[in-house]
């Protein structure tokens, strides 16, 4: 292969690309249009000249069958007055006449048959151009589509969806997060309640003893209890002073009990 060849390659190669590259679809379709358009006007120019080449031919062939007529009736006089030379004239020029029109006849079958096929193309042309119109406006819609979705994935390709994802998920993991911290504080404030229902209800002991300082107090001997060791007389002077000084205590004490048994 010669550099010379190479080189043309190249060239055409280059050449080709910036074409492909400035090429916008929506013009060219547009411009494919006109041209239509442009063929459509040279097809109804071609035609009307050869409807008009027609009917100068059908003019000139209807007049040379007239004059073929006309010196038909001539060499019919002439012979019917004697004149044979004349009759014979007569039949020259209508001979000429007759044949000019048989070839204007068959050009004028020709024409007609041009005329046919240039009407069919026409209406085929007409009929491409109507589609050609009615397809560039569904490929102009779907080029607007592509080109919106190419938008629209170059868009999403250039958001860093890592970095977002990454960033909803902390979100995510922090509310959670909240959620149990909230939970849990409500867990915790709870507790204090349930502590002290719970010291009510298992409070055993406590109502033991204070049974048993409620004999003690009514006078009632407490069983299995011994008095403690070195109590003297005086103590318990002293314990019976105590106790006639808490006999407000005492009805206190037992009008609870009395309201324990009514309940």
């Amino acid at each position: 292969m010669g550099i010379f060849d190479r080189i043309s390659r190249v060239i055409r190669a280059n050449v080709n690309d910036m074409i492909d590259k400035a090429e916008d679809p929506e013009k060219v379709l547009e411009q494919s249009i006109r041209e239509m358009g442009d063929d459509l006007v040279k097809m109804r120019q071609a035609v009307a000249q050869a409807i008009a080449s027609q009917k100068r031919t059908e003019q000139q062939y209807q007049k040379n069958m007239s004059e073929a007529n006309t010196w038909q009736q001539r060499a019919q006089l002439a012979l019917s007055k004697g004149e044979e030379g004349l009759a014979r004239e007569a039949l020259v020029r209508k001979k000429t006449h007759a044949d000019t029109a048989a070839t204007l006849k068959a050009q004028l079958d020709g024409q007609v048959q041009q005329i046919d096929a240039l009407r069919r193309n026409l209406t085929a042309l007409e009929s491409k151009i109507s589609e050609a119109k009615t397809k560039k406006d569904m490929l102009k819609a779907r080029l607007s589509a592509a080109k919106a979705n190419q938008q629209l994935q170059e868009t999403i390709t250039s958001v860093n969806t890592s970095s977002a994802m990454s960033a909803f998920e902390r979100m995510e993991d922090k509310v959670v997060q909240m959620e149990a911290m909230s939970q849990a504080s409500g867990e915790l404030a709870g507790m204090g309640e349930d502590a002290k229902w719970a010291a009510l209800e298992g409070g055993t002991a406590v109502d033991d003893e204070l049974e048993a300082l409620k004999r003690q107090l009514s006078g009632t001997p407490e069983p299995n209890i011994a008095l403690p060791a070195g109590n003297s007389d005086s103590d318990i002077i002293e314990g019976e002073t105590v106790s006639s000084n808490s006999a407000p205590i005492d009805d206190e004490l037992e009008k609870l009990r009395a309201e324990l048994r009514k309940s």
